[in-house]
């Protein structure tokens, strides 16, 4: 086995390309703010502006619709918050936000935060067993009440089980009702094809960090007759969105690592979409009883990330694999929250069907622009023992549990 660590958590974050890192390296050596008017001030101003206009080429958007933010949860924030002030502020009926429960934290706490505070609805739209939004229900539901919802909300796909939604569909359904839909496309964004002016969406978040470029900088794409209001005020930067002096080193290489990966998309979609096939065939291999998650993509037509990998494994506790992985060199992740020290299962699991035993066994494993064949083969070779460990770790938790309870002790 490998002495260096084997990273496959990619979905979470990923290492900063060599351009990336090359272009804000450059830029953090300069000295000037975007907004002023010397030679300095105008200087970055350009690079600001270059970085814009790469970007948008990267995602089929126009510059002007690039509000840089401080990455994906701003983003959602002012998207969601936006397009709701907005959108109620111009019609009071307007008060139901559509949203799918497999969302990320960043939409699902934000449509919460606005129906304790602002008097919206949330209206929770089911998925289907493989983690796709459920089209009839979304039908029926815009054609209830049309005149009483405020936006649509719907991720590009999913950064738990990989799987990608039918974002074509969702806005031919909410268009003729003139619905806005926002879609998180953080995970898509770079691994996928997109093109911002095709997909007919109102708003579009992304993240540097998630595409190779730096952690602390984002994109919201704001389609030029989407009316927002912001949620933060100042000197009136990015067309009043989003006051704040803007980042211009940080942008720098979120531009390049955009242009970077979207320069060799098909190429790195395929390598990534085969090392996944390696790597869910071997799982399957050496533990039979590892049940995959998500939609399939056997033909790599882009049903699914090509370099998301998503398991449960019956017996064991996700975290507990987790941490017994990262002891053998491997690092992965659950994809779930915790609290407080307190496992707890997917939110995405349990929206699919399995139920809260299943769901905390849960493992991703997502691949990127660092990725091997010899990654995979490690992680495959580690995880029968890891596999072993986990489960006597699980078991052992189970029999201290109802030892404790037959005590009438709780803990």
């Amino acid at each position: 086995m490998s002495t260096s660590p084997i990273y496959l958590d990619h979905a979470a974050t990923t290492p900063m390309s060599d351009a990336a890192l090359a272009a804000m390296t450059h830029e953090l050596a300069q000295t000037g703010n975007p907004s002023s008017l010397h030679g300095a001030g105008r200087r970055a101003h350009r690079v600001m502006e270059e970085s814009r206009e790469l970007l948008a080429a990267a995602a089929g958007a126009h510059a002007s619709e690039v509000i840089f933010t401080s990455g994906g949860t701003e983003s959602d924030n002012l998207a969601l918050k936006g397009l709701y002030w907005a959108r109620n502020g111009a019609d009071a009926r307007r008060t139901r936000i559509l949203v799918p429960v497999i969302e990320h934290h960043a939409v699902l706490d934000t449509a919460e935060w606005l129906e304790a505070h602002e008097g919206a609805t949330i209206t929770w739209l089911p998925v289907t067993s493989d983690g796709v939004i459920d089209l009839e229900v979304l039908a029926a539901e815009i054609a209830r009440d049309p005149a009483s919802i405020a936006l649509l909300t719907c991720m590009w796909a999913n950064n738990e089980v990989g799987s990608v939604q039918p974002i074509a569909e969702v806005v031919a359904l909410a268009g003729p009702a003139g619905i806005p839909v926002h879609s998180d496309a953080v995970q898509a964004f770079t691994a996928l094809p997109i093109s911002f002016a095709d997909s007919g969406l109102a708003t579009m978040a992304v993240s540097g960090h998630k595409i190779g470029g730096p952690v602390g900088i984002g994109a919201l794409f704001v389609r030029r007759d989407t009316v927002l209001t912001p949620i933060q005020h100042g000197g009136g930067h990015e067309r009043a969105l989003r006051s704040g002096t803007l980042n211009a080193a940080a942008a720098a290489g979120f531009a390049a690592a955009a242009t970077e990966t979207t320069a060799n998309l098909a190429a790195e979609t395929e390598r990534l979409a085969s090392l996944r096939d390696a790597l869910v065939a071997g799982v399957h291999e050496r533990i039979p009883e590892a049940v995959f998650n998500g939609t399939a993509d056997p033909s790599h037509a882009g049903t699914r990330l090509p370099g998301n990998a998503h398991f449960t494994f019956p017996g064991c506790e996700g975290d507990s694999l987790l941490f017994v992985l990262d002891m053998l060199g491997v690092h992965s992740s659950t994809g779930s929250a915790c609290t407080a020290g307190v496992p707890r299962p997917s939110h995405v699991l349990l929206a699919m069907g399995r139920d809260e035993e299943t769901a905390r066994g849960a493992q991703r494993f997502t691949l990127g622009h660092t990725s091997s064949a010899a990654d995979v083969e490690t992680l495959v070779a580690a995880l029968p023992e890891a596999y072993a460990r986990a489960k006597k770790a699980g078991m052992a938790a189970q029999v201290s549990s109802i030892q404790t309870a037959g005590t009438g002790f709780t803990r």
